[in-house]
């Protein structure tokens, strides 16, 4: 059996990494998109407001990757790299940096809520729980193209695009073992 390498990533705060912008994609790599899965709330965008609410990113969810060379790993972002991204994303004034598929500059579509979960701000009814450190955002789609895509399904939830710093690396027989040392200590 071939284990995949785990690439912890985040951003070194003097140098030139973070993110670049916030990608309306079809599928995130996340695998959270608006929608919750909740009698009570059907879809997470609100259709009067066209307002659309969900994960940005997930705190030390591992995500797949096969770069150009087919080499095979997966990255996680664990709650400290989030927090820093957050961070230096919204004082870097980039609400407005958002594209379509990470590829069409698109303007209309802006962030105007953003938080970290946490014990005070857990995450919002109807989403399926997401661990703590975990990014959570709300955009305005004034963007009537962009407005009609995401209510036809076209695009369902957020992704991230930057340049991003290895902090760690480990195996995933590793990463499991720290992950249920975590939760055995919470």
């Amino acid at each position: 059996m071939n284990k995949l390498p785990v690439i912890y990533l985040t951003i070194d705060e003097d140098h030139e990494t973070g993110l670049d912008a916030i990608s309306l994609v079809d599928h995130p790599a996340i695998e959270r998109n608006w929608m919750a899965f909740n009698k009570k709330h059907k879809f997470a965008l609100n259709e009067e407001k066209r307002i659309v609410s969900g994960a940005a990113m997930v705190a030390d969810y591992p995500i797949y990757r096969r770069d150009e060379d087919g080499r095979e790993y997966y990255v996680v972002f664990d709650s400290d790299a989030i927090r820093k991204i957050a961070y230096k994303f919204m004082k870097d004034g980039k609400t407005n940096a958002t594209n379509l598929d990470h590829s069409t500059e698109v303007d209309g579509v802006f962030m105007f809520e953003s938080f970290l979960i946490d014990e005070m701000k857990p995450t919002p009814k109807g989403f399926d729980k997401l661990p703590n450190g975990s990014w959570f955002v709300s955009y305005k789609v004034d963007n009537d193209d962009v407005w009609e895509d995401v209510k036809k399904g076209t695009f369902k939830g957020f992704s991230v695009e930057g340049v991003f710093s290895e902090s760690r690396q480990m195996d995933v027989d590793k990463m499991i073992i720290e992950e249920v040392e975590k939760a055995l200590r919470a």
